[in-house]
């Protein structure tokens, strides 16, 4: 795993998707005094995801890459890394990005991409992760920070946050207990990472 520069803030680049709330409750966390990271830009694979206006609100410069721009998958990669080596940033946080990154662009941060997964991983990979918790009867269901490899949804845990599965949860209810509790872990796995290497 790659160590981070820690002589200053950390920078990060937050990769979204859709309507942002990850992405509002880490900049929260980078406006306190003793959180170790700044957002230096958001990037979008859609150009109509709320929370390009949450970023651009807080003054953080944002771009959006639609894939139906792009002629290939390799082609919209590349300009996502083109512009990643722009910035340069220390983390990459995916905060529902909801593309899978090939393993050449993993392999090129490897130990500096985080995802946020709406599962107690290895349970659940991929996607309808509360509809197949509740088909299975389970009593607990949660969420995970992880290095992203090669794997789908398969890197290193950073930490996870469990949430009680209730007689009558459906769907619904069941995301948007897990969505209240991702927000201050991917808040405290990014601190946790970054102050590893301090």
């Amino acid at each position: 795993m790659t160590e981070i520069d820690m002589n200053a803030r950390a920078s990060v680049v937050v990769m979204i998707s859709g309507r942002g709330s990850n992405l509002a409750a880490l900049i929260a966390a980078c406006c306190q005094p003793d959180y170790p990271a700044t957002i230096v830009g958001v990037i979008s694979d859609r150009e109509d995801a709320g929370g390009l206006k949450i970023a651009e609100a807080a003054g953080i410069d944002t771009v959006a890459l639609q894939r139906g721009d792009f002629v290939s998958r390799s082609a919209h990669e590349a300009a996502i890394l083109r512009h990643l080596i722009k910035i340069d940033p220390d983390l990459i946080c995916l905060a529902g990005y909801m593309r899978i990154l090939s393993a050449d662009f993993v392999n090129r941060y490897q130990g500096k991409i985080l995802n946020i997964h709406p599962s107690l991983l290895p349970k659940y990979p991929g996607l309808n992760t509360h509809q197949r918790a509740l088909d299975a009867g389970d009593k607990e269901h949660g969420c995970t920070v992880h290095f992203v490899d090669e794997a789908l949804d398969a890197g290193p845990v950073v930490a996870q946050s469990v949430v009680r599965i209730e007689p009558g949860d459906s769907e619904k209810s069941l995301a948007d207990k897990v969505l209240k509790i991702e927000h201050a872990l991917y808040v405290d796995a990014v601190r946790k990472v970054l102050t590893k290497f301090t």
